[in-house]
């Protein structure tokens, strides 16, 4: 009977077993030439590069670094807000609020309501609108300046005729009256 073991289970297929049963999965049972990658562990918060890729172990789960992390960090709203601790049900109002201020609509209203009690909400409102004006001055500007600086460019239409959409002189006294009205607007203070 014995004999016939030995026949069936070879040494590796032992060792295999003994492996596995003293949870040393990793070990090998048997020698082996040429490549061998190099094994490395990583733990929570490591960075590495692999592959051309970069990587990183957060909450247990590898996954690669992009450069658009930090712009979903910004945009996608977390579970529960940073503030107050309580879920942040996704809906209209708390978007809003966390695109605004970060948190959720509630803390939005608490901290408002603080500011009114203690006096300090024109000056925080004020705040707030001059900052809104200067994000849409700085919109028009850049759309002032690409419409200066626009030389016209030959389109391929859907006939694959070449188009040329170049656009007729444009008056230099306009252009001076919009950066007039950018710098008027620059320094309003609402």
């Amino acid at each position: 009977m014995s004999t016939q073991l030995n026949k069936e289970f070879s040494k590796r297929d032992v060792q295999r077993m003994r492996n596995i049963l003293t949870n040393n999965t990793a070990d090998k049972t048997r020698v082996q030439a040429g490549y061998e990658k190099e094994n490395r562990v990583y733990v929570e918060g490591d960075i590495w590069e692999e592959n051309g890729k970069t990587w990183t172990i957060e909450n247990g789960l590898k996954q690669t670094i992009t450069k658009h992390d930090k712009l979903r960090q910004i945009i996608v709203m977390p579970l529960k807000c940073p503030e107050c601790e309580k879920a942040m049900k996704v809906n209209d109002l708390n978007k809003k609020m966390w695109s605004i201020h970060n948190k959720c609509f509630d803390c939005v209203v608490e901290y408002e309501t603080h500011l009114r009690i203690t006096g300090k909400y024109k000056e925080y409102e004020k705040k707030l609108m001059n900052a809104n004006k200067d994000s849409f001055v700085d919109d028009y500007e850049q759309a002032v300046e690409a419409f200066a600086n626009d030389k016209g460019e030959t389109y391929m239409s859907e006939a694959g005729h070449a188009e040329n959409w170049s656009k007729a002189e444009v008056n230099p006294e306009v252009i001076k009256a919009l950066k007039d009205n950018i710098k008027k607007l620059r320094e309003l203070e609402l």
